[in-house]
């Protein structure tokens, strides 16, 4: 609209009629024929008459000339301003230009050779004034004069006032300090600079002062006057002529129009202004109203005189009318005018005229409604989007529906409540029909709010929105809390609370996934907002049925991990078995993202070693805990078997390989790793195997930490028959052993080096018992919110009494069987244990006699007196005996099944050089086994005596 009224009236500009012309079809083309008659017009004299340019443009008469006579105006006015500044700052240069030439002349001739020997002579002023001449000419100044610090002249430009005494501002001199200042003196009124004159102890002795008068600095000034007005004169001749040739091509362009014949000019724009759609208003810089069209008067029902009174005197909104005065721009701004919504836009009127706006307004009452609704739309489907992001981020069903809650306030409503069944926020599945509720989330709530708190467990009474909506399946909407009652029922006295708090409309929507409800939804507006409609009914079940698919998967989430956690739990070991090598502690973490497969284990060995292990199932979840079920069930059996830890692992690898082969359902790789330590308390040794674990921490009995190096094999299932590796310790008595996970020392945000070094700082220290050592390990090294299970066994080592060690060499002769064994019992003897010796000799005969008999050297008889009475026979022999029951008609056979019968355990482990054959008994007979007369007839106990191969 502004454009077409610009065009408008550049063509009514240019088709404006003469004012004393007469109207005529082509207006352009009448005032070139006037012209041409001028032109044309004989003059006086007789010959034709040239037209009048210069008269033209001086008259005030016409637009052209009141241009050129501001403009030549303000070039006067520049110009003027332009020489006063010029001069000014000529004066102001002169000055400081005098200022710096008199200091630095008294300056120079104050620290000048001679100086200080001049004005310690006898006739200083006969020095002095010669000098004192010649460098006043050379500096240029009016003078160069120096006197004593009482003020007696030495040196002075005028000879006259050698010798008399001057009062003069002579005190910071004297100080030590150089000034400069004007002031009037015997030369005038001068510019003088005072520098002091030292002698060579830093003294103040004499002064010098430099004066140049006012009157010399201003003829500098006044010989610069004449270029200066020079230039402004031709400065202002070409601006004059400049502003000629504008207002001449000024002239032309409006065809010499006046101004009155301009105001006649736009009074043509009425008939256009009142025929448009839009209304058009121009406002004065003032805020007067200056035009009003007939569509601006019909929009904002203006009254009939309302042109040239203000604006904000014409009764219109307040909103609009301030924004129309404030001559601020403006495009498609939307106003409330009575009960229409009117697209404002403001335009300056400059350079088109005098200093204004321009305001057109439009009618989109109807277009805005399709827009509003249009708008609605997209916000609540982005609201749907955002809810599908922001939704459901973790697996966790109250972070789920505080989440809901969350993006819900305050787009859709003031406040979001959730409500969960008791079974849902357990994992379990939801009973068929329940009203009683845990309140989850509420969101939008603030200070001393009427509604039920989170974690109150509300039941619904049947009349309630919410066991409504639950009994029905769908949505239920209470548009005006205050004129239903029904809903007052739950509870009266809390409902007139809510109303007073402005809450006054609600929709409950149930909370169903996959068919089963898991809870109810309540969205509630307060006294600002609108109430809910059927529109916000669908779009509030839309978004609850998306937020219930992520409050079940979370619920599934919730039931799966509860019963990995609990599976897990079930499968790690519930206590430590009772054993001497070593006092253990221990410590299990869960992961907060799920249940893992690490797991540790303490397995009492033969000859009183004792196995310490700790694995990781990579994974979390149902298979990573069964996984870690079947490989601590298998590292248990492969125990019995008293394999060392490097065949161990490598049977262990077979299994994890053999269980990626047969998981036809995993479609994935078993990865695990394993840490095993065999720890002897007679040699004070331990022999450790990795297998893609991180290996031990040591902690020496004067606190010192360290983390021996232990050949690391590959993970299990991916060794691929390789031979593991393993590394032999010997660890001083008290020393502390942590085996751990990897959980324990990695993270998202933290890298294995930092952990390292967590845990070296928690383990070092003054001694501690194994329990306050994982205590004050878990709280120094744990994670906020560890991503993986964390498995932690710290293990303090002991030794076993050298007392209670006994130890012969046999030679391979039948006849010193009865030579040990009588020492043996001996030794028995030594230990007290003489109800058991009985039944040990039986055991050591039979085990000696086969050794010499089918074994090869060295064979040795070890006595262990720990928890049990620990008695083994080595020798050099791979060959290993088998139990077998004898037939009666057999004459032997029966010597390893009498060991078997007389020893809580037995059984064999081979070394590097052989085997040994072992066998424990409970230190009491009634705890050992069988008495041989309760349990073996007379002729088995003789038996028991053949020297028959076992």
């Amino acid at each position: 609209m502004s454009n077409y009224l610009g065009g408008l009236r550049r063509w009514l500009l240019r088709s404006a009629p003469s004012p004393s012309a007469p109207a005529r079809p082509s207006p352009a083309g009448n005032r070139r024929e006037q012209e041409g008659r001028r032109e044309q017009a004989p003059s006086p004299g007789g010959g034709a008459r040239r037209p009048q340019r210069l008269p033209s443009l001086l008259s005030a008469r016409s637009v052209a000339g009141e241009v050129f006579l501001l403009q030549l105006a303000v070039v006067v006015l520049l110009v003027s301003a332009a020489v006063l500044a010029l001069v000014v700052q000529a004066r102001s240069s002169a000055m400081l230009d005098a200022r710096h030439r008199t200091l630095a002349a008294a300056g120079t001739f104050a620290e000048s050779p001679g100086m200080v020997a001049a004005l310690h002579s006898a006739h200083p002023s006969a020095v002095l004034q010669p000098s004192a001449d010649a460098a006043r000419k050379i500096a240029g100044v009016d003078g160069l004069n120096v006197y004593t610090l009482d003020g007696v002249t030495l040196a002075h430009s005028d000879p006259r006032q050698i010798g008399k005494r001057v009062v003069g501002p002579f005190a910071s001199a004297a100080a030590g300090k150089s000034f400069t200042e004007t002031f009037a003196g015997s030369l005038g009124q001068s510019v003088v600079s005072v520098v002091p004159v030292k002698d060579a102890r830093g003294n103040v002795i004499a002064v010098v002062s430099s004066p140049v008068t006012v009157q010399n600095v201003q003829s500098m000034v006044n010989g610069q006057l004449p270029v200066v007005l020079g230039s402004a004169a031709a400065v202002l001749a070409l601006s004059a002529g400049g502003t000629a040739l504008v207002s001449r091509r000024l002239q032309r362009r409006t065809h010499g129009l006046g101004p009155e014949e301009m105001t006649r000019m736009y009074e043509h724009h009425d008939a256009v202004l009142h025929a448009v759609r839009e209304g058009v208003l121009i406002v004065g810089d003032g805020g007067r109203l200056l035009l009003a069209n007939d569509e601006a008067r019909r929009l904002l029902d203006l009254p009939g005189d309302a042109e040239g009174r203000p604006v904000t005197d014409l009764g219109l909104e307040e909103g609009i009318a301030e924004r129309i005065t404030s001559g601020r721009a403006a495009t498609d701004e939307v106003h409330m005018a009575a009960d229409r919504l009117l697209a404002v836009n403001i335009r300056p009127t400059a350079p088109y005229g005098t200093a204004g706006t321009v305001v057109t307004l439009r009618d989109t009452t109807e277009l805005r409604a399709l827009s509003g609704r249009a708008e609605v739309a997209r916000e609540r489907l982005k609201l749907l989007y955002d809810a599908g992001v922001q939704v459901g981020t973790t697996l966790d069903v109250e972070r789920t529906a505080q989440e809901l809650a969350r993006v819900a306030v305050p787009r859709f409503a003031d406040v979001v409540t959730v409500d969960l069944l008791e079974p849902v926020l357990r994992g379990e599945d939801p009973p068929d029909m329940n009203t009683e509720m845990r309140r989850t989330a509420a969101e939008g709530l603030q200070g001393d709010h009427p509604l039920y708190p989170v974690g109150r467990l509300i039941r619904f009474v049947p009349s309630s929105p919410m066991a409504v909506g639950l009994a029905g399946g769908h949505a239920v909407l209470e548009a005006d809390l205050h004129a239903t009652r029904h809903w007052r029922d739950q509870d009266p006295d809390n409902a007139e609370r809510i109303l007073e708090r402005g809450i006054h409309s609600m929709i409950a929507v149930p909370l169903r996934a996959r068919g089963v409800v898991l809870g109810m939804a309540g969205y509630w507006r307060g006294r600002d907002a609108a109430s809910f409609d059927e529109e916000d009914v669908s779009f509030a079940e839309e978004l609850t049925a998306r937020a219930a698919l992520s409050v079940d998967n979370a619920r599934r989430y919730t039931r799966e991990h509860t019963v990995a956690d609990t599976l897990q739990r079930s499968l790690l070991p519930r206590g430590v078995p009772e054993q001497s090598a070593v006092e253990v502690a221990h410590r299990y973490v869960s992961a907060k993202a799920g249940v893992g497969g690490d797991w540790f284990d303490v397995i009492p060995l033969p000859g009183a070693r004792v196995a310490l292990v700790v694995g990781d199932v990579v994974g979390h979840g149902l298979y990573a805990a069964a996984t870690m079920g079947r490989l601590r069930t298998a590292v248990y059996n492969f125990s019995t078997l008293d394999l060392p830890p490097d065949e161990l692992l490598s049977h262990l690898d077979e299994l994890v390989a053999h269980i990626d082969t047969d998981q036809q359902e995993w479609q994935g790789i078993t990865g695990a790793t394993c840490l095993c330590a065999v720890y002897d308390p007679v040699s004070g040794q331990v022999t450790a195997a990795t297998a893609g674990h991180p290996g031990p921490a040591l902690v020496h009995p004067d606190g010192s930490v360290s983390f021996p190096e232990v050949p690391v094999s590959p993970p299990l299932g991916l060794g691929e028959g390789l031979p593991m590796e393993t590394a032999e310790l010997t660890l001083p008595e008290g020393s502390l052993l942590a085996l751990f996970t990897n959980g324990l020392i990695e993270g998202r945000d933290r890298d294995p080096d930092t952990g390292l070094a967590a845990l070296r700082a928690a383990l070092s220290g003054p001694a501690r018992t194994p329990e306050e050592t994982c205590t004050a390990v878990i709280e120094a090294v744990l994670p906020t919110r560890p991503s993986d299970d964390i498995a932690l066994l710290v293990a303090r080592t002991r030794r076993l009494d050298p007392a209670r060690i006994a130890e012969w060499d046999v030679p391979p002769d039948p006849a010193q069987v009865s030579r040990v064994r009588n020492a043996c019992a001996r030794r028995l003897a030594d230990w007290d244990l003489d109800e058991i010796a009985f039944t040990t000799e039986l055991i050591l005969s039979e085990l000696i006699t086969n050794a010499i008999r089918y074994g090869s050297e060295p064979i040795r008889v070890r006595l262990l007196y720990d928890r049990s009475l620990i008695c083994e026979v080595s020798d050099g022999s791979s060959t290993s005996p088998h139990l077998r029951r004898a037939e009666e008609t057999d004459e032997g056979g029966r010597g390893l099944f009498l060991v078997a019968q007389f020893a809580q355990r037995w059984g064999t482990r081979y070394t590097a050089r052989g085997k040994i054959i072992w066998s424990e008994q409970a230190l009491h007979e009634a705890g050992a086994g069988s008495a041989p007369s309760a349990a073996l007839p007379g002729e088995a106990l003789l038996a028991g005596w053949d020297d028959e191969p076992l």
